[in-house]
This record gives C-alpha cells, structure tokens and sequence, in this order.
C-alpha cells in the first residue's frame, strides 16, 4: 500500500490507485475548498482555491521536502511518499486572497439570490476570506438571461468555474454551453441557436457552486433552509436514480441527484427531476369509497378492513404495479393467499417509451419508466405458482372463476382503457388502489387512494437487480392510506407499518433477496450476487 502524509498524517491509498490531493485529503478528514473541480469531470486547476503546499518524503531518511510554490490540489497527484500541507499560513493567505478576488466583482445580493444558504461562495468567504473588505462596495445589477428551457443564468454572479461548460461537452457530448470573451470580460453563453437543451439539463444548475445558475422551476420558490432533504429513490424510470427530495410542510419543492457510484454517479435527467408534479395534483383521488357505479358512499379505512377481513374464501388475482415497493408487493401476495391456497398474480403493465438513452459516462436513461418492474417480478414469481402479464390477464379474466380481483396500481400516468374495462365485466368484486381516476377505478367496488414514490417507505430493484431502500419523504393527503400500511392491517399486523421488518421478512423467505437482510448500505446493494452463487 502507498503512504501519502497530510497535514502530518498518513492515509493508505492502493498502489494502482490514482486519486489527488482534493480526495485524498478527504479521506483524512481534512476539507480543502475547491470550486472548479470536481470527481465527474475533468480537471482545469481554474479556480486557485485548492492550493496547497505539497512535497516528498525520502523513505529512507524521512526527510521531507516541500516545494517553493503552492500548487492546486485537484491536479495534484497522490502517490507513495507524497506530502500535502492544507493549514499553513502560505495556505490560508493564499485562500483569502482568492476570496477577495472574487468578490471584487461579485455582486453582494446574497438576500435575493436562490443559492443564499448553499452556496460555496459564501461558506468559503466566512471559512477562509479575510476579515475585512478591502475594496469598496459598488452597486450590482445582476444581468439575467434565459439559457434554455429549465435554466436562468445570472452573470455577474458566475466565477468562471466551467463546471457547466465541461459537463455539456463531457457527459451529455451537446456542448450547448461555451465561455465568451477574454480576461475579465469572460462570461457564460450558448452557441447562438443552440439553447441549453439536452436531457440532463438541469445538472448544471446543482454543479454551479455559487448562484449563477437558476433552476427555473425552482427559482424564487423556497428558501433553502425552510427545506428538509430527505433521501429517496426515483420513480421516473428503471435505472432507479438516488435523489434528494426536498420539501417543506409536506410539499416538494424540488428533487436532487444524491451521489450512488453504482447508479447513477452524480447525474439525474430532467425527465425525473421535474417529473413529480402529479405528487401534488389537485385531481388525486383521496376518498376511500365503496359501491358500484350507480351508487358509492363514502368509508372509513376501519370499516374497509373490516368488510375485507369478512370477505368470504374463493380465488383471487392480485395485480401489482410495477410502481410498488417489493415489501408492498410481499404482503398483498401474502393476504391473497390468506384468502385462497393459489391466487392468480398478474404483473401490471410495464410502461415504455421510446429507447435506452445511454451517455458517455455510462448514466443511461430507461425506456422502462416504472422503477420496481424486476422487483415485483421476483416477489410474485416466488409466492406463486407462476406470474402472466397484463395483456394475457385480460385474455384469461373472462374464462377464470374469480372471487375478485385487487388491483393495485399507483400509476402516474392513463395505464389502460375503456376496452380493458369490459373484460371484467363478470367479476364479482373488484378492489383498484390509484392515484387518479379511471375506467377501471370508475367500474371498481371498492376504490382506494394510493400513494406516491414519496409519500411511501420501502425499496425498489432497478433494471440491474440493485435494490435500495429510502423512507416516506412528505405525508400522503388526508384519506390516503400507503399501500403498505393497508395490507399490514389486513394481515392483522400490529402497530405501525414497518417496511424494515417486512424487507428482512422477504430476505429469509425469498433466496433472491437474501444479501437484503439486515443493515442496508446507503447506497443499496446488488442482488444479482445471489444469480452469480447460484450459477456456480
């Protein structure tokens, strides 16, 4: 193992592993300030901020010798006997002089500006900038201009970092974004024309450290520290992107990418960053009713278990979204077998659109736009004596003897029609959980509100068999019951539901998901481990 020194103490890094002075530091515990770099893109040592004073070690005497000039961190390679000084008083004088440079032009509009709280700019001047303000105070107007469809540039704000520029060239390969003139008069723009839209727009505006860069959706919504961020999964496809979802009193104001280097490394596309709005939609169903479509009355969720618990013996079909959490999926399996020795489970439709969009870096957008699609697969696949999918259920509805159908979907988006309806026009008792109206809803007995990928606990399997787990982020609407928290009661499941106890469940009972039992990294874990022992 190489031996690299900061600040006096020695951190292991691999032999063949190439990392700098930012990273390796960090592993210290030691922040060094950056603006310009950072791990998904290239390096340009633009910004000075990350200057340290570096050196070697002599292996045999421990003699250690610095060089004169500082150097930037981030284009610094860490490697055996390698020294880096990140406190000194060269250091710190070299960081304040920085600061101060910026801020010669930056405008001081901190109490109108959208990154107030979050802002690099800011912590750093506090952090490392001098006490006083040397220059004097001149008025700023900060000019705006509109970049594209999802982003507002302020341009007296920027401080020429390129993080922007490079992730357009670099990861989308659009380059929409270039830098214009020279020297002080260099700014941010696109190429006249070619406005900023490509699919991953708006991850310039997380990688700007200050606030030049505007979420449009966002801009002037919410201050940042009224937030809470809350860790999450996205819904909007299968690649199941780590997020931040952002609220305040149950609303969301925005969603983040969250770093998942087996995901989605530090990118989300805008498709799943702006695609929550339906979370919010004042046409969401809340009202648990019962009935048919000549009559409905309004019930209680007690007196829905109730009449459920009652229900008499017979063979039922479960159909469960792909938009399910897998413990979700488990119990309602679970309780249909209660009522029957072998219920007919049905995969829900899968829905798509277009191809895999697939970036240079390997983060790829799925055609497959539900996140749970292998998950529910390999629940209901286990539970049963076998799994169709929608489109042969349908076929099949007419001709089985059915005492119902419980049909939970959740879908976001129109998943069927009126032709669908009519096949099951000889069920007895149809039970729908969505989250709008319907033609199914509207033929359905028992119409239950269901909940969002945010209002809900549990985990999801991407398309490549890694499971990640995240708890509710806002509460549903009055008279919406989570999925979960239904079928807990049915099964006559005491106290509150509690997804962590029912995914252990899962991992001892069902082989697939056995690397899922007990504490969960972060990040999630890859289930296909399981597939390789198995081939074995």
């Amino acid at each position: 193992m190489a031996i690299v020194i900061v600040n006096g103490q020695e951190v292991e890094i691999g032999d063949d592993e190439r990392i700098n002075g930012i990273q390796v530091a960090q592993r210290a515990g030691e922040d060094i300030p950056h603006y310009c770099w950072h791990p998904g893109l290239s390096v340009v040592a633009s910004c000075r901020m990350c200057l340290v004073e570096t050196g070697t070690r002599d292996s045999e005497t421990g003699e250690i010798r610095l060089l004169p000039k500082l150097v930037p961190a981030c284009q610094t390679p860490a490697g055996d006997g390698t020294v880096f000084v990140t406190n000194s008083p060269k250091v710190i004088d070299a960081r304040a002089m920085v600061e101060e440079d910026l801020l010669i032009r930056h405008p001081i509009d901190c109490p109108v500006c959208d990154k107030a709280g979050e802002c690099s700019l800011q912590d750093y001047h506090f952090q490392h900038g001098r006490e006083a303000r040397r220059a004097d105070l001149k008025p700023f107007t900060s000019r705006r201009r509109t970049l594209g469809d999802t982003v507002t540039l302020f341009v007296d704000r920027c401080v020429m970092c390129s993080r922007c520029v490079r992730f357009c060239r670099e990861i989308t390969e659009t380059s929409e974004l270039m830098v214009t003139n020279r020297g002080a008069h260099e700014e941010i723009d696109v190429f006249p024309g070619f406005p900023l839209d490509n699919p991953l727009s708006g991850n310039v505006v997380d990688l700007c450290p200050v606030g030049a860069l505007g979420d449009r959706e966002f801009l002037y919504q919410q201050r940042v520290w009224f937030m809470k961020s809350r860790d999450g999964v996205c819904a909007g496809c299968s690649a199941g992107c780590s997020i931040k979802i952002e609220e305040n009193q149950d609303r969301i104001y925005r969603l983040k990418p969250r770093e998942n280097a087996d995901v989605n490394q530090w990118w989300i596309c805008d498709a799943g960053r702006y695609g929550w709005g339906y979370v919010h939609d004042p046409r969401r169903a809340t009202q648990l009713r019962c009935g048919t479509e000549d009559r409905r009355v309004d019930m209680e969720w007690t007196q829905f278990t109730e009449a459920v618990t009652q229900l008499p013996p017979g063979r039922w079909a479960a159909v469960a979204s792909p938009f399910l959490t897998v413990e979700e999926t488990f119990l309602l399996a679970r309780f249909l077998k209660t009522l029957h020795d072998e219920p007919l489970f049905v995969l829900g439709p899968v829905p798509n659109a277009g191809e895999d969009q697939e970036f240079s870096n390997g983060f790829t957008i799925r055609a497959e736009k539900c996140p749970n699609r292998r998950g529910v697969e390999e629940v209901l696949s286990s539970l049963g004596s076998g799994l169709i999918g929608w489109d042969e259920f349908l076929q099949r509805v007419p001709d089985e003897d059915l005492a119902g159908v419980w049909i939970a979907g959740g879908y976001p988006d129109v998943w069927h029609d009126e032709a669908d309806v009519k096949q099951f026009a000889d069920v007895p008792l149809l039970v729908v959980q969505d989250l709008f109206s319907s033609p199914l809803w509207d033929r359905a007995n028992w119409q239950l509100p269901a909940a969002t990928f945010a209002e809900r606990s549990g985990s999801f399997v991407n398309r490549h068999d890694h499971l990640q787990a995240f708890s509710w982020a806002i509460r549903p609407p009055a008279g919406v019951q989570t999925e979960g928290g239904v079928f807990w009661r049915l099964l006559g499941r005491s106290g509150m539901y509690d997804a962590r106890s029912v995914l252990d469940e899962v991992a001892r009972e069902l082989p697939y998901f056995s690397v899922a039992h007990g504490p969960l990294p972060d990040g999630g874990v890859n289930l296909r481990i399981n597939q390789l022992a198995g081939d074995e």
